[in-house]
């Protein structure tokens, strides 16, 4: 009784994403693998869950693109434990069991290394988190590694870069990886509203973690974080939200259709611009 209980829920979860959410997420999911060109034939996935619903939602997606696109391509749920508590490896345990994800899970000692960095250990572990991903998945046979990052991640990270560090970037929908040869990283949720994965994650009553950091454990379980630049960040773009609801919308196209005539200067990896260059040159005119 149990087990037919299991089957039907992720039933229902699986048909909620292509039916009750399919303009919120399943279109623009499966809008974001074709406009990106994320997947391409014979591609072997390493979809990278960390217990969050952001993740959880991808690798669901994921399956249902498997089992409905022209394209073949095959799928890994890995899950690296950076030292989880033991809660928080029991809740992603049971809700990847309970959503039917055959997950492959691996340890590192992440928890660890950062615990002892005062400056910066977000940063580090997020750096160290994405190599051992790539090994992994790169041992296991896979060419690309798929994270869940989402719409608001993106603008997000277009606000920080633009307020924090003086400069105009986004979070890429794929990238090359730098240091594992023939691997890519991913992003298919790219067009996907955060709002729309909590509301999701709420019809189907699942639990998710929120946060696993053992120095931030206080948010482990309904916590967004604290006081982080990315939160602040957040909380900036509900205030937008508020005044104007397509603003969102226009922060991320402001980074798909950069006029470099109006730009004062930019660089690429080998060179750096600047806009009298091209002044003196006669060429920037009203």
């Amino acid at each position: 009784m149990e087990k037919q209980k299991e089957i039907i829920k992720y039933k229902e979860v699986e048909k909620s994403i292509i039916k009750k959410y399919k303009k919120q997420i399943w279109k623009k999911f499966v809008k974001g693998v074709n406009d990106y060109d994320l997947i391409q034939e014979g591609d072997k996935i390493a979809v990278c869950i960390s217990g969050g619903k952001d993740s959880m939602l991808l690798a669901k997606c994921m399956q249902e693109l498997q089992r409905h696109w022209l394209v073949k391509f095959e799928l890994v749920f890995l899950v690296m434990d950076p030292g989880y508590n033991p809660y928080n490896k029991q809740v992603i345990l049971e809700t990847a069991e309970e959503l039917n994800i055959p997950i492959t899970m691996f340890e590192s000692p992440i928890f660890d290394i950062v615990a002892d960095v005062e400056e910066t250990p977000c940063y580090l572990c997020a750096r160290m988190r994405r190599g051992y991903l790539y090994k992994e998945a790169q041992s296991l046979g896979c060419n690309k590694i798929a994270l869940g990052h989402h719409f608001d991640d993106a603008i997000e990270t277009i606000l920080m870069s633009m307020l924090y560090s003086g400069q105009i970037k986004t979070m890429m929908p794929k990238l090359h990886s730098t240091n594992y040869e023939g691997m890519e990283l991913i992003r298919p949720l790219y067009l996907v509203k955060e709002e729309d994965i909590i509301a999701w994650g709420r019809y189907n009553e699942l639990q998710f973690i929120q946060c696993a950091c053992r120095l931030t454990e206080h948010c482990s379980v309904s916590g967004q974080g604290g006081g982080s630049k990315r939160n602040e960040m957040k909380q900036l773009i509900k205030k937008f939200r508020q005044i104007n609801p397509y603003i969102d919308i226009n922060i991320f196209k402001s980074v798909h259709d950069v006029n470099l005539e109006t730009i004062i200067g930019y660089h690429d990896h080998k060179h750096t611009y600047d806009f009298l260059e091209i002044y003196n040159k006669g060429m920037t005119k009203e």
